[in-house]
This record gives C-alpha cells, sequence and structure tokens, in this order.
C-alpha cells in the first residue's frame, strides 16, 4: 500500500536464523524493526517503544509466547495491537492456545513472503480502523459530556421555570419521573388572586430536551396569567394559541387542567387528550372524568373550545390526575399496566391516603427491571380548606408606578359579555397602588362577585336558587353561557375610585347594571336580607357595601393603612 506510514514491527523469536529471516523480509518492504531474543524481552520493548504489530514466536526461553501475549494484552488496555503467532506447531490444539493466549493470527513455519506481507498490512489497516473508532468514540463521549452539562444548566432553569408556585401545598402530591434529563411531562401549580388552586398536568410528544422546549412558554405563560386573576379558560386558550404558534407539526401537549375552589367546594376540569381522571368520593365511589377535546396546540383559535366540566367536591375527595405514562408502563414480557390494573388499585385501597402509594407501587413492581417506554407522572389533589394551600412568593408588580389620586370608569356591553373577562384587567391597575398589592385576594374577590352579581342577575337574569337543584350547578353555569353568548342589549358599568390619606388609602367600587335591580327602599344594612352568599362576602371583606338607588347599582368601600 503506496499510502501506508512507516510500520513499526516487533519479531520476537529465540532462534537468530528465523529471527534475522523475519527482520529481513520487513525491512524490505521498507517497515521498522524491533528485535526481541524471548517473551520478557518483547514485553519491555513493547512497554518502551509501543509498535503496531507483534510476530511472536510461540516457544521461547524465559518467558514463552503465551506468556508475553497475556502481558502485552493487558499493557496495551483498550489499543489494538495486532499479534501474530510463529510456530511450527500444527496439532488444533497448539493454534487454539495461541489464539486463546491473545493471538490474533498464526503463522507457520517455514515462512511465505507473500502471506507475511498480506498479513502485515491487513492488521495495519485494522490497527488504524481501531483507532480511528476509539478516537471518534472519545470525540463523541466528549461532546455527549458537554451536551449533558448544558442541559443540566438548561433545566435548572426550567426548573425554576416549572416549579414555582404551590406544587408543594400540603392538599397536593405529585410524582414525576423522568426518561431523561428533560421531562416531556409538566405539572405547574398555582393560586390565583380569588384564592382557588389551577393545576395543569402536560405530556408533551416525545421525550427529552424536544418535548420540553414547550413546556417552558406552557409555564410562564400559565404563572404570569394565574397570578393576574385570568379565568381558567382564557390561561388555556392562551397556552393553546401560544403552542400553536411555535411548536412544530407533529408536536402537541395532551393536558389536563384543573380550577379547585376551596371557598365554595367544586372542581372545574377539562381534558384534552390525557387519559381519564378519577375523582375519589369521601365514601369510596368513583367518577371516571374522560378526555372531550383535543391536544394543546393542535387547533386554531377559533376551533379551539376551552369549556371545563363542572363538579361538586366535599371535603376529603381527592382527584387523581396522570400522564399516559402509567398507562402504557410495560413489564419484562412486554405487556402494559394498562386502565384495568389502574382501576384495581382504587377498588383494593382500604383507605383513600394508600392510593397514591399504590399506585406508584403497582407499576413500579409490574415494570420490574423492564426499560422504562414513557415518563411517568401522577397528581394527587385533595378537597381541603383554603389554609391548607401554600402559597410561593410572587414577584410584586413594579414599584416604579405609585398610583395616587385617580378615577376610572369602564363599561362591558354584549359583544363582550361571554368573551371577555374584565377582572384581570381591573386587578392589575388596583394593584399598582403599592398598599393594596398584599390585598390582591381580597379584592379579587369583592370585584368578582360584584360584576358576577351585575352580569348574572342584573343583565342576564339568572336565579340562584336552580344551584340548589340536583345537577343545578353545572345547569346554573350553562345558561349563562348561552344568555351571554344571546345578549344582545344590556350592560356592566365599573367605576374605580382611590384616594390616599397619611395613614393608606380608600378604595370606591362602584358597579351598576341595566336591569331592574334590588328594592331601592333596602339600605346597606339589610344586604344579608335580599342577597345571596356573593354579597354577603363582600360585606364581610369591605368596610361598608350598599345598594345605592335605583336598585341597580352597588357600592363598596375597601380601606387600606400603611402599617397593614
Amino acid at each position: 500500500m503506496s499510502d501506508i506510514r512507516v510500520i513499526r514491527v516487533l519479531v520476537a523469536d529465540d532462534t537468530d536464523t528465523d529471527r534475522l529471516i523475519l527482520e529481513t523480509i520487513v525491512r524490505q518492504e521498507g517497515h521498522e524493526v524491533l528485535s526481541a531474543r524471548n517473551g520478557q524481552e518483547a514485553v519491555e520493548l513493547y512497554r518502551q517503544e509501543k509498535p503496531d504489530i507483534i510476530l511472536l514466536d510461540a516457544l521461547m526461553p524465559v518467558l514463552d509466547g503465551f506468556g508475553a501475549a497475556r502481558q502485552i494484552r493487558a499493557l496495551a488496555g483498550e489499543e489494538l495491537v495486532p499479534i501474530v503467532f510463529l510456530t511450527s506447531l500444527t496439532d488444533t490444539e497448539s493454534l487454539v492456545q495461541c489464539l486463546e493466549a491473545g493471538g490474533d493470527d498464526f503463522l507457520s513455519k517455514p515462512y511465505n513472503r507473500v502471506i507475511l506481507q498480506a498479513k502485515i498490512k491487513a492488521f495495519y489497516r485494522m490497527r488504524v480502523m481501531h483507532s480511528t473508532l476509539q478516537a471518534q468514540r472519545d470525540q463523541i463521549a466528549l461532546h455527549n459530556e458537554h451536551f449533558m452539562q448544558e442541559q443540566v444548566v438548561a433545566k435548572q432553569v426550567f426548573d425554576n421555570i416549572t416549579r414555582n408556585g404551590c406544587l408543594d401545598s400540603d392538599n397536593l402530591r405529585y410524582y414525576l419521573s423522568p426518561l431523561a434529563v428533560f421531562n416531556g411531562d409538566v405539572m405547574v401549580a398555582a393560586k390565583n388572586p380569588a384564592g382557588n388552586m389551577v393545576v395543569l398536568l402536560g405530556d408533551f410528544t416525545g421525550h427529552g430536551l424536544p418535548a420540553a422546549i414547550g413546556a417552558m412558554p406552557l409555564a410562564t405563560t400559565f404563572y404570569d396569567m394565574v397570578g393576574r386573576g385570568f379565568s381558567a379558560s382564557d390561561i388555556l386558550a392562551d397556552i393553546n394559541n401560544t403552542l400553536k404558534s411555535i411548536l412544530p407539526v407533529g408536536l402537541f401537549c395532551c393536558a389536563i387542567m384543573v380550577e379547585m375552589n376551596c371557598n365554595k367546594p367544586g372542581m372545574k376540569i377539562w381534558n384534552g387528550g390525557l387519559p381519564a381522571a378519577y375523582i375519589q368520593r369521601s365514601d369510596g365511589q368513583l367518577e371516571k372524568i374522560k378526555s372531550t377535546h383535543l391536544p394543546l396546540g393542535v387547533q386554531g383559535s377559533n376551533d379551539f373550545r376551552a369549556d371545563f366540566q363542572r363538579y361538586a367536591m366535599a371535603p376529603g375527595d381527592r382527584l387523581y390526575l396522570w400522564s399516559d405514562g402509567i398507562h402504557e408502563a410495560r413489564n419484562t414480557q412486554g405487556e402494559m399496566f394498562g386502565e384495568e390494573r389502574l382501576e384495581a388499585v382504587f377498588r383494593q385501597a382500604e383507605v383513600q391516603t394508600s392510593v397514591f402509594d399504590g399506585i406508584l407501587n403497582e407499576v413500579k413492581a409490574f415494570v420490574g427491571e423492564g426499560e422504562k417506554s414513557d415518563d411517568l407522572s401522577l397528581i394527587e389533589l385533595s378537597m381541603k380548606s383554603p389554609a391548607a394551600i401554600d402559597v410561593a412568593p410572587r414577584t410584586s408588580p413594579s414599584v416604579s408606578a405609585r398610583l395616587a389620586q385617580w378615577r376610572f370608569l369602564f363599561a362591558i356591553y354584549p359583544p363582550s359579555f361571554a368573551t371577555f373577562d374584565p377582572l384581570p384587567l381591573l386587578l392589575n391597575l388596583v394593584l399598582e397602588v403599592p398598599g393594596l398589592r398584599r390585598h390582591s385576594g381580597s379584592l379579587y374577590t369583592i370585584m368578582s362577585e360584584l360584576y358576577s352579581n351585575a352580569l348574572e342577575h342584573g343583565v342576564l337574569d339568572l336565579d340562584s336558587s336552580i344551584k340548589t337543584e340536583p345537577e343545578g350547578f353545572d345547569r346554573y353555569y350553562q345558561l349563562r353561557q348561552e344568555r351571554s353568548a344571546q345578549a344582545t342589549e344590556g350592560y356592566v358599568k365599573i367605576s374605580l375610585v382611590h384616594e390616599t390619606h397619611p395613614d393608606g388609602g380608600h378604595l370606591t367600587i362602584r358597579v351598576q347594571d341595566s336591569g331592574a335591580g334590588f328594592d331601592s327602599s333596602f339600605t346597606d344594612t339589610h344586604i344579608s336580607d335580599y342577597s345571596g352568599r356573593g354579597l354577603h362576602l363582600v360585606q364581610s371583606l369591605c368596610d361598608n357595601c350598599r345598594v345605592l338607588a335605583p336598585g341597580n347599582i352597588v357600592e363598596a368601600e375597601f380601606s387600606w393603612h400603611a402599617d397593614d
């Protein structure tokens, strides 16, 4: 081979004549020769000179070729050093012994010049190929190490984004098992200004970094909008539009979103593409919540529907959510865990607190030592009192904006009743007053109740008594949605007036609707006599709450103090 470099060949033979013949043949081909008279010299020469190929006599004094081959192999480690045994032995057992000692081939005496040269060139090509593969392997390992370091750093950022909120609340348990550094499953949970807990479990197609890319805009949108008081439907629609615009075709997010109201015990649930969730009642009864929507990021804004199903809940009721990694977990025989085994865990559980652990234990025992094929995610959400929900600190609005004396007027008309929620806008404006920021929950509740009262009863003429009937809760909100969409007249007008004083400030919230209103003969001291729980709650949170003539205006006053 004209392109081959000078090959260094070690010749080890105790017979001077045979050794000289081999040295001559090798040198005539232009290769460099190292010479040894026994196995021990061959080992030392290899240690010092690192030849490319070794021609090794099997039977030599001091240390035979078999022992020398074993020692050279140990010194070479991962490096390929071809060893060709030189032997006059012809029996099968002796030839096998040559190969078992670490030899790659053997050459019988007397030597054939053509065969010898062919073997040297062939084994040298093997050595070069092996060295190239090793170098490529080391390069790949180095790149992979750098890639993993970058992923670890990126994951820290990812976790800082997705682990905000209240995932560590006393009423929420979760398990998240990534198949790679990055997880295709995402869990986010936060408490909105009204005190409701909002939870989203998502499962992006695929695994690792590509699947996790969509989780970052999902999480940032979620936490931003929940913190600003947007409705669950608005949050879900915005996440869907964001994912639809940034994700490539074929990448989407199966998700389930839950809003839990502890003050008025109940849950709103939207399931798009995830396995059916289960509500386990305190009496052990199970209620299945199947997916009724396509995943997030599939439909455009015109086709996407963020209509939630409502469920009445009682203290002690639990909701269980999981990704398809639970259903599709496979054992060593390739069988899937499946829904039947999952439901069996509920039936076999003696106490509710064992269901979460029972599911994890059963899945892990079922998979055993089998290879995991998907991310595993599980959430248990318990209906408890509001005090059980811890809230992670949120970044306050910029302190550079310090509104003091101001007035804001806002009116909403029929085209917006079914599609627009004014509460985030109003709350963000109010929270620009630094002294009001610590009262965000109370202010949201006040404005939410006043607006809902004006829209539902004043404009849409809904009767609260519907909620007391069986299935009335769902019927009431279905009527609200239908009448909001069909409304052609009416309005809700909102007035916010704020003023400061040396010790704090005073906010007046006035909401007027186009309806007949309350009987104007009533005074503010009789609110509890003619209103439902909503206005009674507002009165408990405010300094004053009263109905103004002609009965379709409700005014609430809220004072704050600098030392609150």
